[in-house]
């Protein structure tokens, strides 16, 4: 049994326009700490961020908008041409990311959290994520939803959308990693407001 001060560690992933986020946000509504993989990520790849001189010497200067930030547009056209790239941004960024959710997750104990909630775009593909988490949601939809909710929020082309899911970890791969699983497709938000009071009570939280 989980002593009381240790907040159970659920990891969050789904696919790009899943509603991975909303589900965050939902858990975050019912009083879980939330570490946002993606948000420490931009973070770091911002302006002034940790990680902007090594990118710059990786990289090169054109790989940096004018104010200084990384260019993600660009390293996105870079990984589709060049797979080797992907290696190298990871090994730049992922330290410093893994870093900032260490110290956060720190704090959400000291703090008392009763869950912490590790929203990781990447949970899958990164595989020392497993034994440090004490359960994992997938947030899962049909491939065609995807594109749809992709190309509408960010003004991607289908076959840019397509692109990223198949950079992404397979569909079946997350399902098969799943503790709990919800399936966010032609539902409405009460309706994924009431999966999350679910899975909360399946986690007893």
């Amino acid at each position: 049994m989980r002593k009381a001060h240790v907040a159970l560690r659920l990891g969050l992933t789904g696919g790009i326009g899943s509603g991975k986020s909303t589900v965050a946000s939902l858990f975050a509504k019912r009083g879980a700490a939330l570490i946002d993989a993606d948000a420490i990520s931009r973070a770091v790849t911002s302006t002034g961020g940790l990680a902007i001189d090594a990118l710059r010497k990786a990289f090169g200067p054109t790989m940096l908008t004018p104010y200084g930030a990384l260019d993600r547009d660009q390293m996105r056209s870079l990984i589709f041409s060049d797979p080797s790239a992907k290696s190298r941004l990871e090994e730049i960024v992922h330290p410093l990311v893994g870093s900032a959710i260490a110290e956060q997750a720190r704090q959400a104990n000291v703090a008392g959290a009763s869950c912490i909630v590790f929203d990781i775009p990447l949970l899958v593909e990164s595989h020392h994520w497993r034994a440090s988490l004490d359960r994992i949601l997938v947030v899962d939809c049909s491939e065609g939803t995807q594109i749809l909710r992709v190309a509408s929020r960010n003004g991607f082309s289908v076959d840019a959308v397509r692109k990223i899911i198949s950079s992404q970890a397979p569909r079946t791969l997350r399902l098969n990693a799943a503790d709990a699983i919800v399936f966010n497709d032609g539902i409405t938000i009460d309706d994924l407001a009431q999966h999350v009071h679910e899975i909360c009570a399946q986690f007893e939280l």
